[in-house]
């Protein structure tokens, strides 16, 4: 049983890693990466693996940047299924699409640009899409969804078992066992990414009883984020604050687990933050294809949020929240002056609706933007978070004079306590290696996880090769 390292090692994004189990060929994760311009062109290369040649993926959620490189995965020639939670298949069709979209109009921008003579040696590499709506119909053929905790047979000796990993709905820790003809079993777990203990509406992340080898995630693995208290009276002061600016306040969120989160943190504190006085935007048509899954998978909520759904009002439907489905609505947002909460994707600005409201928003300083999860090195929102006095947006230079808030409480990622914690409850105290990260990030982590387990650990780098067991 091996492992090889294809993404996400030394970086957030594009995660994706290779095993070899059983006689068989199977990938954890095919993600999309993520960053500036030249990080995105490099999904258009090779992975690294002859497509053709993957027997099967085991999917551990839905957000982009573990799925987004799927359609590309069957289009060159990839025909195994596709294992995942069901939530997560729900949410993968959403997702992908969305991506399709996107790609098809990033497409048609690099056209245009050549067209009129402002296109370069980039845009005439981007004239096709990275992947259509046919390619993603194809893809969504090869998912098959099953249920946390239950053991699957993907081929003879190898079991595939999915726990719940916090992170998002469905999102999911993979734990693999090959049992070779001696009867001997290696077990190599993929933390996927790990949800922070106490997350509104999910439910913790599930232990895992033994690992030989564990692929562990470190987003946030160099840092402690603020205590949930802090972080609503931070929220209420900066609505209060933007209230007294007569100015409007854009949040740039994942449609996917932060959306969610949101809407569920302004249902509890709708009064105290004083909300019945703004008009909410959810400006993302995907966040509200994503809201109904959230619905149709209550029984995978925690206790709490389980009461909640089922009273009045719908804490992910209030009174004052506009859905705004159609291009004509989301342009209308922008002829309001005051007054308007705007969330809006991608949660890192890099695509979506939120760059055209950063572009209208960004220059006059009554108006406010709150980040509240992980920006990745080269997006415009890790430029903004940095303090860029100027951002290109859409084409266009734009002064930033909007005040800036990053909102750490909200992360949908464990951060360095929570991950200690989480190794600490597996099995067997297993060899490490660090894998989603940057740098610093994954270095820290592994101090501590020397010194407080003398857990031996070590940094994936790509294309690295690990022996489970060794």
């Amino acid at each position: 049983m091996r492992v090889i390292f294809h993404g996400a090692a030394g970086e957030v994004t594009g995660s994706c890693h290779e095993v070899e189990a059983a006689g068989h060929r199977l990938l954890l994760d095919c993600g999309l990466i993520q960053g500036s311009r030249a990080d995105e062109a490099r999904n258009r290369e090779d992975f690294g693996f002859d497509s053709e040649a993957i027997d099967a993926v085991v999917l551990s959620h839905a957000h982009i940047d573990h799925c987004g490189r799927l359609p590309l995965l069957v289009k060159r020639g990839f025909r195994g299924p596709i294992w995942t939670q069901r939530a997560t298949a729900d949410l993968l069709k959403v997702m992908l699409e969305d991506s399709a979209k996107l790609a098809q109009a990033d497409a048609e921008r690099a056209r245009r640009r050549l067209h009129e003579g402002r296109g370069g040696r980039d845009d005439e590499e981007e004239l096709e899409p990275l992947y259509t709506l046919d390619d993603v119909t194809r893809t969504l053929k090869h998912v098959r969804a099953i249920d946390y905790d239950a053991p699957t047979a993907l081929f003879p000796g190898l079991v595939l078992t999915l726990r719940d990993a916090g992170h998002i709905l469905g999102s999911a820790s993979v734990e693999l066992v090959e049992t070779a003809a001696d009867g001997t079993r290696r077990t190599l777990v993929f933390s996927g990414d790990l949800g922070p203990n106490g997350t509104p509406i999910l439910r913790d992340a599930a232990p895992v009883p033994h690992a030989d080898l564990l692929l562990l995630e470190a987003t946030y693995g160099g840092r402690l984020h603020r205590e949930r208290a802090a972080t609503v009276t931070e929220l209420g002061e900066i609505f209060h604050e933007a209230w007294r600016d007569r100015g409007n306040v854009i949040i740039p969120a994942f449609a996917v687990g932060r959306t969610q989160e949101l809407l569920y943190a302004f249902a509890q504190h709708f009064e105290e933050w004083g909300l019945g006085r703004w008009q909410i935007f959810l400006d993302s048509p995907m966040a509200t294809k994503v809201l109904a899954v959230y619905e149709r998978h209550a029984e995978l909520f925690d206790e709490e949020a389980a009461r909640v759904f089922a009273t009045t009002p719908h804490p992910l439907r209030l009174k004052n929240l506009h859905l705004t489905d159609s291009t004509e609505e989301s342009m209308a947002i922008n002829r309001i002056d005051s007054g308007a909460i705007i969330i809006a994707g991608s949660g890192m600005a890099n695509g979506g609706r939120v760059r055209h409201h950063l572009r209208h928003r960004l220059p006059f300083e009554r108006n406010h933007v709150v980040f509240v999860g992980y920006q990745a090195q080269g997006t415009l929102g890790r430029r903004l978070v940095d303090g860029a006095a100027y951002v290109r947006v859409l084409g266009s230079e734009v002064p930033v004079r909007a005040k800036r808030h990053t909102v750490g409480g909200l992360s949908a990622h464990a951060d360095q306590a929570g991950l200690l914690d989480w190794y600490g409850s597996v099995g067997g105290r297993p060899d490490t290696l660090l894998v989603h990260g940057e740098d610093d990030a994954r270095e820290a982590l592994a101090r501590e996880l020397r010194r407080r387990f003398d857990a031996d650990v070590e940094l994936a780098l790509p294309d690295m090769a690990r022996t489970v067991g060794r």
